[in-house]
């Protein structure tokens, strides 16, 4: 692979997360539009360097047998489940961030796909995303339930489950 060609699914990622991650800014969430973009283009490049090294490796037989670039892919999935994790925050009986953590992880896989060439597939999951979280967030509008409020909800909820757990371990 050329290197004007790593060069333009760079440019892609870059695009292609920035989209992802705008969502996330405007809501002021723990990851936004910079950590977005920095994750695609780590898994990108990450994906890029894994291909590289099987091609420059590939008639070198290791003890195990070929190189395998599936390797490094497999490390994008567990880093980033780490990552994401750091964007998941337990406050007073409520979990929040899952919607970013997830995001950040559905952007490593578009990193991924960019990385290998599949940009139709990042782009239609890009897309997807996208359509995500502009469909949750109208739908949230039209039913007048905003995100504060729906979080309150869950915490007057699960105050009550606690208390309750509280009484019976008492008995």
């Amino acid at each position: 692979m050329s290197e004007k060609e790593m060069l333009v699914r760079i440019g892609v990622i870059l695009l292609l997360s920035a989209a992802v991650g705008i969502d996330r800014e405007l809501k002021h969430k723990p990851a936004g539009i910079k950590t977005h973009m920095l994750v695609g283009l780590g898994s990108t490049i990450f994906t890029l360097v894994s291909i590289s090294m099987f091609y420059m490796f590939k008639d070198i037989t290791q003890a195990g047998g070929q190189p395998d670039p599936g390797r490094i892919a497999a490390q994008i999935v567990t880093g980033i489940g780490f990552l994401g994790a750091g964007t998941i925050l337990q406050s007073r009986g409520t979990v929040t961030g899952l919607s970013t953590a997830a995001s950040l992880w559905a952007v490593a896989g578009i990193g991924l796909a960019t990385g290998t060439g599949m940009y139709l597939v990042a782009v239609v999951a890009t897309i997807a995303i996208v359509l995500i979280f502009i469909i949750t967030n109208r739908i949230a509008d039209m039913l007048g339930i905003g995100v504060e409020e729906v979080e309150e909800k869950i915490k007057k909820l699960e105050s009550k489950v606690i208390k309750k757990r509280q009484k019976r371990g008492a008995k």
